[in-house]
């Protein structure tokens, strides 16, 4: 899902590692945090499979890119055409990767730019991985009650489920309008 979010990000216009990174943080901090040391060897395999390139710099040999003061050898990226159809085809095939926690959050950012049949299938690829999560929490609650645990296990089981059922109405939610918007005629 590294790879999606780079491209997603490097769509927007060129950026350096640096920079890259702190956009990460920003968009998809709640989710995790991307280290230089799993984002540099992904911008070397997206650059060897010709998704990204080195951004072209001006006849002084500077970066048309801002460093915002990070240093004179930062080197810029930018997304190629080879990228943006890359993009395009991951946005509209989603993997099963992108149900997931950390793939969703990628993907929902995208959102904007995912054709409407795909955000609708990892709207609802997202509830199966849900449902499937709130049935094994209300199995350990369930078993749980009966055990000799911790009440505060129980209390943290407690708000897991919860956690899920809030995450499953919202979804439902997202499911129903993206339904309404694709088939405005059901409305009628």
């Amino acid at each position: 899902m590294l790879d999606l979010a780079v491209l997603g990000l490097l769509d927007e216009g060129p950026m350096h590692g640096y920079e890259l990174r702190k956009r990460l943080s920003e968009v998809y901090g709640t989710i995790r945090t991307v280290s230089f040391g799993s984002l540099y060897p992904t911008l070397r395999k997206l650059q060897g499979a010709g998704l990204i390139e080195a951004a072209p710099t001006s006849s002084s040999g500077k970066s048309r890119v801002p460093t915002a003061g990070r240093g004179k050898n930062k080197k810029p990226y930018r997304l190629t055409d080879a990228g943006r159809t890359e993009l395009a085809e991951m946005l509209a095939e989603p993997s099963a990767a992108s149900f997931t926690d950390d793939g969703f959050g990628v993907h929902l950012a995208l959102f904007d730019r995912t054709p409407a049949a795909a955000r609708l299938r990892v709207l609802e690829g997202r509830r199966r991985v849900l449902e499937a999560r709130r049935e094994e929490q209300r199995g350990a609650a369930g078993t749980e009650q009966h055990s000799e645990i911790s009440r505060y296990t129980r209390q943290f089981t407690l708000l897991g489920l919860e956690t899920s059922e809030r995450e499953l109405r919202w979804i439902n939610e997202l499911i129903a309008a993206e339904q309404t918007r694709n088939n405005p005629s059901q409305n009628a």
